[in-house]
């Protein structure tokens, strides 16, 4: 009789865990902006430069416990750099601000807007979906990870789709090693 009910009492908390994972997962998660950061790192003849963008607001989608969709807004004012210092760091804040770069006065926020979700296994999934920076919308595709109430991504975006075309050597010559690639790398690790 004890061995039946302490079954019984196993059988119940497992249920609780189970019922109360898959309700935490259902519906639209909003994105804790605070406590999430998403990395940029772009890419030049001599080298590289990194920084962060801030995510003004997003939120991640979930139907029984699976990812279903999202959609994140970046706050592209916020963009700076975390490997210089000083001047040089102003500056380059300053010029990716400007219309060379990003055109943040013009276009304060960028978009990602999440189409289509195959999961390819437990807790990762391929999303295609829309990114839209500077006005320009383009499809863009990529794997995202999601443990517990956080999940990670990795996208590379070719800015000369979205008219960012400075330093470019699809655009201008003779630049050498004043070159920049035209591929950047965005990780965002977020919570939710």
């Amino acid at each position: 009789m004890k061995k039946s009910i302490k079954n019984l009492g196993i059988i119940a908390i497992l249920a609780f865990i189970t019922f109360s994972f898959t309700m935490f997962n259902n519906g639209d998660k909003a994105i804790k902006v605070k406590e999430s950061k998403v990395v940029w790192k772009g890419y030049k003849v001599t080298g590289s430069h990194e920084g962060v963008i801030g995510i003004k607001s997003g939120t991640l989608s979930f139907t029984d416990g699976e990812l279903t969709g999202g959609e994140i807004i970046m706050d592209m004012t916020s963009i700076s750099n975390t490997d210089m210092e000083g001047e040089y760091k102003t500056k380059l804040e300053g010029h990716l601000k400007s219309d060379d770069f990003f055109g943040v006065k013009s276009h304060p926020t960028s978009k990602l807007v999440f189409q289509n979700i195959i999961a390819t296994g437990k807790n990762s999934y391929k999303i295609s979906g829309n990114l839209t920076i500077k006005g320009i919308t383009k499809p863009i595709t990529f794997d995202m990870s999601i443990y517990g109430n956080k999940a990670n991504a990795s996208l590379k975006i070719d800015r000369t789709m979205y008219d960012v075309r400075y330093g470019s050597t699809a655009f201008f010559d003779n630049l050498k090693d004043k070159a920049i690639y035209d591929e950047f790398d965005l990780v965002a690790d977020l919570e939710f």
